[in-house]
């Protein structure tokens, strides 16, 4: 139960924590427990169990323990708010128990973790997982040393006061600094092109070898983000942009959006939770892929963008198969499934097979696709798919009676099917309506005899 003194944390839809910018994961814990030192009231408001832990740059975050997405709460515990960080104490005694950790919180007259603090009290954290809590305290000690947040904050208040001192001085003079008019739309384009040449050159000093890029891949993803919300919230002035500038910048958000992952589960920052914490990233990461996919996307192909998307953090094709696997324990929108023919696919819950049933059947009741059939090809251009994908769909619907299939040295060709339609006391009896009597028509209009 989440402690009324903490402030919420954001979960998002599959029970990951929504970090903050420029924040970054370092390490997980299953099963902590955070127990306060001091009066009832304040002991019972801020006392947490049955939590997975999260240390980021900037907080310690506690989850709910639920395998639930929906039931999970979260509280998190600002490292700005952390005081002292006591000792791990080793004894014969914490071998056998689980180890604990004391830190020193500051908290507010309001009683409440995070605000300007008026008095101090000292909490412990209870470990009972089975993880590395050494290599915990070291990492929540690193974070808690390099002061991330402060750093975040002069580099924000200086560059805030730079701009002022620019744009104050630009707008009195009606100059830049390099003594050109600013003024007009030339101006806007000018002060556009300085900003894309700053971002160019960042560009390049990150990828001039290898150690470079190591080090600014972060950087480069947070800024790569920052431009491509900075595409999507623009506002469009009428008459300024015509379609071909439109699609490029939508070319330019899917590239930006495919650029990485800031903070990617890996076995090290998440240990026992591996699996489970990449099944929820996973989760939260198909999203986009499936809304330009039609709503479903091959298991291969979603292994390849993840893959992208996690730079040097690379997984195996065994543990994507888990991470899916793991979908059907959490109330996550999406789901694994496996059509008979053994092809895998990552789809939407909300996806219904009836109604690409009936799209199907539209498409091949047309008169030249009951003359020619339809093929995979032709499927997927109605429903906006792989073909592959396409071609399970017929296969499926061909097994639920709907169509009839053709194989020939061009391919597979797909027929509504008619024999629900024929009378098997008399077939030579045809309807003045219905698919049959259609057909009929179709295979003995004036084109199809010549």
């Amino acid at each position: 139960m989440a402690g009324a003194a903490l402030p919420t944390a954001e979960l998002t839809t599959s029970g990951r924590p929504i970090l903050l910018p420029n924040e970054i994961e370092c390490s997980l814990l299953s099963n902590v427990e955070l127990e306060p030192e001091g009066s009832p009231p304040l002991s019972s408001s801020i006392h947490l169990r049955s939590s997975f832990l999260i240390l980021t740059t900037h907080r310690l975050i506690f989850v709910s323990d639920s395998s639930a997405a929906a039931a999970n709460t979260a509280s998190y515990v600002p490292l700005a708010s952390v005081t002292h960080i006591f000792l791990l104490k080793k004894s014969i005694k914490s071998m056998f128990g689980s180890p604990r950790l004391k830190v020193q919180l500051s908290v507010g007259s309001d009683g409440r973790v995070g605000g300007m603090g008026t008095r101090s009290i000292v909490a412990t954290l209870v470990m009972r997982g089975k993880d590395d809590v050494e290599a915990f305290v070291d990492k929540f000690r690193q974070n808690w040393g390099a002061r991330v947040w402060e750093r975040e904050k002069e580099s924000e208040s200086a560059s805030s006061g730079s701009s002022l001192v620019v744009e104050s001085s630009a707008s009195s003079s009606g100059f830049d600094s390099r003594g050109m008019r600013v003024v007009g739309v030339a101006g806007i384009l000018r002060r556009e092109q300085e900003m894309w040449e700053s971002t160019d050159k960042s560009l390049q000093d990150a990828f001039q070898d290898l150690n470079a890029l190591m080090s600014k891949a972060k950087e480069m993803v947070m800024l790569a983000e920052k431009m491509r919300l900075k595409l999507l919230s623009g506002p469009s002035q009428a008459g300024s942009s015509n379609d071909e500038e439109l699609g490029s910048k939508e070319e330019m958000q899917d590239w930006l959006l495919s650029v990485g992952i800031v903070s990617p589960v890996t076995k090290e920052s998440a240990g026992a939770l591996y699996h489970q914490q990449l099944s929820r990233q996973l989760a939260d990461f198909v999203k986009i892929p499936l809304e330009r996919s039609g709503g479903m996307i091959n298991l291969i192909d979603m292994y390849c963008l993840f893959n992208r998307a996690r730079g040097t953090e690379l997984i195996s094709p065994e543990d994507l198969l888990r991470a899916c696997s793991l979908w059907e324990k959490f109330d996550v929108p999406v789901m694994l499934r496996k059509f008979d023919s053994g092809v895998m696919i990552i789809q939407n819950k909300s996806h219904s097979d009836e109604e690409v049933f009936a799209r199907i059947k539209l498409l091949i009741t047309r008169p030249d696709a009951l003359q020619m059939g339809v093929s995979a090809g032709d499927a997927a251009m109605t429903l906006g798919i792989a073909p592959a994908m396409a071609k399970e769909h017929l296969l499926t619907a061909e097994s639920r009676g709907l169509l009839c299939r053709d194989i020939s040295p061009d391919g597979f060709r797909f027929y509504i099917n008619l024999f629900p339609e024929i009378r098997t006391d008399d077939i030579y009896l045809v309807k003045d309506q219905g698919i049959y009597a259609t057909w009929i028509k179709c295979a003995s209009s004036p084109s199809r005899l010549q």
